[in-house]
C-alpha cells in the first residue's frame, strides 16, 4: 500500500515497508514495475523477467499467476496493478524489511539490495518452533479461535515418526479436484491429516471420511506450526503460500507442492528445483491433478532414495533457518535501538 508511506511522509514520520512474500517474487514485481514505467510491451516483459539472472530459470508457468496473463486483459489485471504498485515508491522508504533470509535466496536478496538497502528479517516464525529463545512465543498473534486439539494431537502421537501426510490448502478446490486429492491420499497408503473447512466438506466423496477413518483424520482447523513440528509428520501437501513454505522449510518438513495462484507457482518452483525439498504436482490437460499424480508425488516424498534425498535437503534448510533466526535477534535489537532514536523526537513533536 504505497499510500501509507506517502501519508507518513506528509505527517513528517519515518516510513518502513515490510514485504511478506519471497525475495524472488519481490524481484519479479519490482522489475515489472520498472519495465512498465519504461513502456516495455508485456510479451517482451514476460520473457525478460523469466530469464532474469538473479532468479532461478523460470518458465512462464513458474511466474506469479497475476503476471502470467498480463499479455491480455484478464481478471487478474487489477490485482497485478496492486502487487506491482507496492514498488512504486520502493526507494523512498527509510527501511525495507523482507520476510526471508540470506542463505535461502542469496542471489535475489543481493540483487534487490543492489537497488537499495534492504534487511532480510526472516523466517518470521514464532521462536518456540525455531530456536526457543522465547519459550512462550508460540503464535503469530492473538486468536479468537481456540479449538480443542487434544484428539488431533493424540492421533498424531499414536503414529510412527515421519509417517503422516499433512494436507492443508489456503485456497479452495472444486468438487472434482477434491475427489482426486481424496482418492490419491487413500491410494498412497499413508496416514493423513487433512484440513477441510466445514463449508468444503460437502465436496468430499460420499462416505470418504468414514471409509478413511483407519488411516486418515479430517479436521476443520489445525494449529499448523504445532502439526508441522510433530515428529510423526513426514510430508506437507500445500498450495505453497509463502508463510506455509517458510514454516515447512524452518521445521524440516518435505513438501508436495500444489500451487494455485498469486505467488504460489514461483514458490513451488523453488521448493522442487532450487531448494529440492519436495516435488511439484503436474495437472492434466483439463487442469486437474489426478489421483494417480497425487499418489505418485506422495510416494516420491515418503519412500525410496528420492525421499531420503528430499529429507536430507529439508534438514539442511531447517538448520540454516535456525541460524538465520538467531541472527535475526541481532536485527531486532538494531530495530529496537533505532526505533527509540526515531520515535523519541516524533513523540516529543506531537506532545507539544
Amino acid at each position: 500500500m504505497p499510500w501509507v508511506l506517502e501519508t507518513a511522509r506528509q505527517l513528517g514520520l519515518i516510513g518502513a515497508s515490510l514485504f511478506t512474500q519471497s525475495c524472488a517474487v519481490d524481484t519479479v514485481y519490482y522489475n515489472i514495475q520498472e519495465m512498465q514505467e519504461k513502456k516495455i510491451p508485456p510479451e517482451k516483459l514476460l520473457v525478460t523477467v523469466s530469464r532474469f539472472p538473479a532468479l532461478a530459470a523460470l518458465e512462464i508457468a513458474d511466474l506469479p499467476s497475476f503476471v502470467q496473463g498480463m499479455e491480455s486483459e484478464s481478471e487478474y489485471s487489477s490485482l497485478l496493478n496492486q502487487v506491482v504498485g507496492q514498488f512504486s515508491n520502493f526507494k523512498d522508504a527509510d527501511w525495507i524489511f523482507v520476510n526471508t533470509f540470506n542463505t535461502l535466496e542469496e542471489e535475489a536478496v543481493n540483487w534487490l539490495a543492489s537497488q537499495r538497502s534492504i534487511k532480510p528479517i526472516g523466517p518470521m516464525i514464532p521462536s518456540f518452533y525455531l530456536d526457543r529463545q522465547l519459550e512462550d512465543d508460540k503464535e503469530y498473534g492473538p486468536s479468537l479461535f481456540k479449538p480443542n486439539l487434544d484428539g488431533c494431537n493424540e492421533w498424531l502421537d499414536s503414529k510412527e515418526n515421519g509417517s503422516v501426510v499433512y494436507v492443508s490448502f489456503g485456497s479452495l478446490h472444486w468438487r472434482e479436484q477434491m475427489a482426486e486429492i481424496a482418492w490419491g491420499l487413500k491410494r498412497s497408503g499413508c496416514c493423513f491429516l487433512w484440513v477441510v473447512r466445514e463449508s468444503e466438506r460437502k465436496k468430499l466423496p460420499i462416505n470418504f471420511a468414514e471409509e478413511s477413518s483407519g488411516k486418515g483424520v479430517i479436521v476443520t482447523w489445525s494449529q499448523q506450526l504445532e502439526v508441522l513440528a510433530h515428529r510423526s509428520v513426514g510430508c506437507f501437501m500445500t498450495h505453497c503460500g509463502w508463510n506455509s513454505t517458510l514454516e515447512a522449510l524452518s521445521l524440516g518438513v518435505p513438501m508436495v507442492a500444489m500451487p494455485q495462484w498469486t505467488d504460489q507457482p514461483t514458490n513451488a518452483k523453488y521448493i522442487a528445483d532450487v531448494w529440492q525439498v519436495g516435488v511439484r504436482v503436474k495437472a492434466n490437460e483439463k487442469g486437474i491433478v489426478t489421483k494417480e499424480e497425487v499418489e505418485g508425488c506422495i510416494r516420491e516424498v515418503m519412500e525410496g532414495e528420492r525421499g531420503n534425498e528430499i529429507r536430507r535437503n529439508s534438514e539442511k534448510w531447517m538448520k540454516l533457518a535456525q541460524t538465520a533466526a538467531d541472527e535475526g535477534y541481532g536485527v531486532l535489537r538494531y530495530l529496537t535501538m533505532s526505533s527509540a532514536r526515531v520515535f523519541e523526537p516524533a513523540a516529543s513533536r506531537f506532545s507539544r
